[in-house]
């Protein structure tokens, strides 16, 4: 699969946004891994299905995976619409609201 890194995320976060989610993402356990395949259209398939229904979720690159941290992150965010809220050696937390989800579900983001 050709890593797609050209294009922006749908997404656009504030620092303060951004801060809260970190809180929030930071006792999520990983949903996705990257494994030594690298990145596939399943594995984007299934960051997007976890996207809809959690908004922000880890993604876990692994050990012996071709891919970069850096590369993986663009892709997915590229490819899901997601932003990338933050990068930490091979973890990534990615986010996207969906507005289909029932309110008591769905993340609040603090205004500016």
């Amino acid at each position: 699969m050709k890593l797609e890194t050209e294009g922006k995320s749908k997404v656009n976060l504030l620092g303060k946004q951004k801060r809260f989610l970190r809180g929030i993402g930071h006792h999520l356990t990983p949903v996705v891994y990257l494994g030594k395949e690298g990145l596939s259209d399943s594995i984007a398939a299934a960051t997007r299905d976890a996207l809809k229904t959690r908004e922000l979720i880890k993604v876990k690159i692994g050990q012996n995976c071709g891919t970069s941290a850096e590369e993986a992150a663009t892709a997915l965010s590229v490819q899901t619409g997601a932003a990338v809220v933050q990068l930490i050696g091979r973890t990534i937390l990615l986010y996207l609201p969906n507005k289909k989800l029932k309110s008591e579900q769905r993340i609040n983001l603090p205004a500016e």
